[in-house]
């Protein structure tokens, strides 16, 4: 793979029985960029993050990251990586939680920075089934980025948090990328997609599109990213 690239994703398709979740996907992913994997519920964004970060295999085609064919297990000290789902322990303070995940990974150094970052190291020793859902988010968000990855795979991140939270997390973001993270950022919702520098349009496991917010407007010809996508997916099914 080209050192340019975090990530390729080349003539991928995966299944579960009948399903076919992916469909020939082949996209690449810059080093240091915030790339939007952009499209409604369904449209098989989960399946392929899993398939990026080496929890699932693919039927077909490959998955190269970091320089590494996935499956590799020494890559995914490189990767992190925020589920949909808060994985976390709700027994556990916020601070236990962070530091588990930091120890897992050999980087408990980094465990106040991780909290100062979400803006949750006030709070580091309240338990985790307490807190509030947006709080769960932020701290989600610190298992993840404790190790410093050099990849960093969030599946739908700002599901169910405030307005003014969603602000702060892109801002954190912006910041990482800025630093050389590579960021790959799930979502449906399309005011999220102009914060990203690139964005592939999923639907129906198939990419539609691929480029820049003012790439995709001129694909699917319209000024509103939310027209010009559903001009596309109409495109995709005549």
């Amino acid at each position: 793979m080209s050192e340019t690239f975090a990530v390729s994703v080349d003539d991928v398709s995966k299944s579960f029985g009948a399903f076919q979740a992916l469909n020939g996907i082949t996209l690449h992913v810059r080093r240091g960029e915030i790339y939007g994997l952009l499209g409604p519920n369904g449209a098989g964004k989960t399946t392929l993050i899993r398939l990026i970060c080496g929890l699932l295999e693919t039927k077909s085609g490959s998955v190269t990251v970091l320089g590494q064919r996935m499956p590799q297990v020494a890559v995914l000290r490189h990767i992190g990586y925020m589920t949909q789902q808060a994985a976390l322990y709700p027994g556990l303070s916020v601070e236990e939680n962070v530091r588990f995940f930091a120890a897992i990974n050999g980087a408990e150094d980094g465990v106040k920075e991780a909290l100062e970052l979400v803006q949750l190291y006030e709070r580091r020793a309240s338990v985790v089934a307490t807190l509030s859902g947006g709080m769960r988010q932020r701290c989600s968000l610190a298992c993840a980025l404790v190790h410093r990855p050099e990849l960093l795979l969030l599946d739908e991140p700002t599901v169910g948090i405030d307005p003014q939270l969603r602000v702060q997390f892109w801002e954190a973001f912006r910041r990482m990328a800025a630093d050389g993270t590579t960021m790959i950022v799930s979502s449906h919702v399309m005011d999220e997609a102009d914060r990203c520098q690139r964005l592939g349009l999923i639907q129906y496991g198939r990419l539609l599109a691929e480029g820049s917010p003012s790439d995709i407007r001129a694909q699917g010809g319209s000024p509103n990213l939310e027209e010009a996508f559903l001009a596309l997916a109409g495109r995709s099914e005549s």
